[in-house]
């Protein structure tokens, strides 16, 4: 049922009271017994007609028990890699409330370098609270040695992310090697807007969501959506191909989603309008209310002059944040950058007073061009009631509500991000030699290494390791190209001789804001969001979604009994005898 997305319960609709309906697990099991299963069928044959096929108690049992088996799979190459990062994804709604998503980033046997989902952790805990059975999961549930946790990420918006910053600080007071990074397959500007502490930023960031997925699903409203794009850019056709071209892409997902989202809010809107109005569109009612209540909340001014001032405030971080997510020359180069990116902010901040002029502006006209009034937010008036200040304008209060709290964030989100630690590890990325050759070959790595001392075999020889490394491929054969980044650095077949030069350029793989290289090793997030797509909150179980995502990870069924039977077996029989014991008599 894992493997196969299959819900425990019923996906039918609503009975009548008094109707009994199987759930779909006894309904697999009654298919065995009809298949000729003698096992099941003289196990049930002579129980009471009334008495579950398996309580939903005993079920959740055995699913812990999968769950725990297939995990424990994954962790054993963990464990044999014994280096690894920490990584965890938006959180995820379940009909018991928020989970969050749990990764681990390892370098197998086979030199790969591998992103593996490990489960699902609660989220309803306070900060402190969750921090502490955040590790509490890992280290004593899931036996992981954190003194091994060479680094850490978290892609998370809203409460969460206030609750994984102090996650990610009691780490680092812990175990400091365990570096807190940006994660590879975020782009920086998304990353530092879902941490945005602006509720105004939350439910921006929800409705481009919710838009995203409206026109994705249907393929009939992607081609209306695509019309409208082109009746709009009729006179630029270039302009309008190419925001065709975007729509259809993961857009929500890039570094300049917002720049994006005021080019085509327009098309948008009146795309929008025409499924809720035009009596010729024919789609089903669902799809014509959700229409509307996306086209109301784009035509809030609210929504318009956050995307606007988003936009404009993460302007100055979205080439240093495309670097990230280059090449490996790429990284090493906004390494190199972030004092320059920090200076210009800190500029913007100095100067906050004309910039939001200009970024109000820019918001006041856009609304003016879609006839949407320019006011405070309804939140706002509604909480302020008479206390409302007679000479607070909107433009005065978007200043200190939005713009100086989003910059203010920005500069500080990148200190975070960018610890001293993080800034060395990054400048080690000169090991990669691509990287020293565009450098010269006069890099000097060893000031940069001191972090990862402990982790080499001999670091006494480092020094001259490293010269020979360089020598190496400063004079290589003019038909020896270099390898372009750290996998295929560690792949070379001479690099045993380099045992140190290894050891660093593994656990440089590491750091989650490198990127993965070879899809097929980051699979699980696709597979996370596929499950999630596929299926509805209230048939969504995190023990279920585990095996689903990994179904093709090793299992031993007999082992699987084996581990149950000493946990549940006994309790489970004294259970059933309890059960019976109550039932009324027919």
């Amino acid at each position: 049922m894992g493997k196969q997305n299959i819900p425990l319960e019923c996906q039918s609709a609503e009975v009548p009271p008094g109707i009994f309906t199987p759930d779909n697990f006894q309904a697999l099991l009654e298919c065995r017994i009809n298949s000729g299963d003698e096992v099941l069928r003289k196990r049930f044959e002579m129980t009471a007609v009334n008495l579950e096929y398996c309580s939903q108690k005993q079920q959740k049992q055995m699913m812990e028990i999968c769950e725990s088996c297939i995990r424990e799979e994954v962790l054993r190459e963990v464990r044999d890699a014994r280096f690894f990062s920490i990584l965890t994804d938006d959180a995820v709604l379940f009909a018991s409330g928020e989970h969050l998503p749990v990764f681990v980033r390892f370098v197998d046997d086979a030199n790969n370098l591998r992103e593996e989902f490990l489960g699902f952790l609660s989220c309803e805990a306070e900060a402190e609270l969750f921090a502490a059975n955040f590790l509490t999961t890992i280290t004593e549930k899931w036996g992981l040695s954190m003194e091994y946790c060479r680094g850490q990420t978290y892609i998370t918006s809203g409460g969460v992310s206030t609750k994984m910053k102090c996650v990610a600080s009691q780490l680092l007071e812990k175990y400091p090697q365990a570096i807190y990074t940006l994660a590879s397959s975020c782009a920086l500007n998304i990353w530092l807007a879902k941490s945005t502490p602006v509720t105004g930023v939350s439910v921006v960031l929800g409705t481009l969501e919710d838009l995203y997925l409206f026109f994705k699903k249907n393929p009939i409203l992607q081609e209306e959506l695509d019309y409208t794009i082109s009746v709009l850019f009729l006179e630029n056709e270039e302009k309008g191909a190419e925001l065709k071209e975007v729509v259809r892409s993961e857009w929500i997902s890039r570094h300049d989603t917002f720049e994006i989202m005021v080019s085509l809010l327009e098309s948008f809107i009146l795309c929008l309008d025409k499924i809720d109005c035009d009596a010729s569109f024919r789609c089903n009612a669902g799809i014509i209310s959700h229409a509307f209540v996306l086209s109301s909340a784009l035509s809030d001014f609210d929504f318009i002059v956050t995307i606007v001032i988003l936009k404009n405030a993460l302007s100055f971080t979205r080439a240093f944040g495309k670097n990230l997510q280059g090449q490996t020359s790429d990284v090493f180069a906004a390494a190199n950058s972030l004092t320059a990116v920090l200076h210009t902010l800190n500029e913007v901040m100095e100067n906050i007073e004309v910039y939001h002029e200009f970024w109000f502006e820019e918001a006041t006209n856009l609304a003016t061009k879609l006839d949407i009034s320019i006011k405070l937010p309804g939140r706002f008036r509604r909480m302020q009631h008479a206390n409302l200040q007679p000479d607070l304008t909107p433009e005065s209060f978007y200043k200190e509500a939005l713009s100086i709290p989003t910059i203010q964030h920005i500069i500080q989100g990148l200190k975070d991000i960018f610890s001293e630690q993080h800034l060395k590890a990054l400048k080690c990325l000169s090991l990669v030699p691509s990287v020293m050759g565009q450098l010269k070959f006069s890099t000097s790595e060893e000031h940069n290494t001191d972090i990862y001392k402990g982790d080499l075999p001999n670091p006494d020889t480092l020094s001259a390791e490293l010269h020979c490394w360089r020598v190496k491929w400063k004079h290589r054969g003019k038909d020896v190209e270099l390898p372009s980044n750290i996998y295929e650095s560690i792949r070379l077949s001479d690099i045993k001789f380099f045992p140190n030069v290894y050891a660093l350029l593994k656990v440089l793989c590491l750091l989650p804001v490198i990127k993965i290289v070879e899809d097929k090793y980051e699979i699980g997030r696709r597979r996370l969001k596929a499950y999630l797509e596929n299926t509805s909150t209230k048939q969504r179980s995190s023990h279920l979604a585990l095996l689903n995502i990994n179904f093709d990870a090793k299992h031993d069924l007999d082992f699987m009994v084996d581990t149950f039977i000493p946990v549940y077996a006994e309790k489970t029989g004294t259970e059933e005898a309890a059960d019976r014991s109550e039932m009324p008599k027919e």
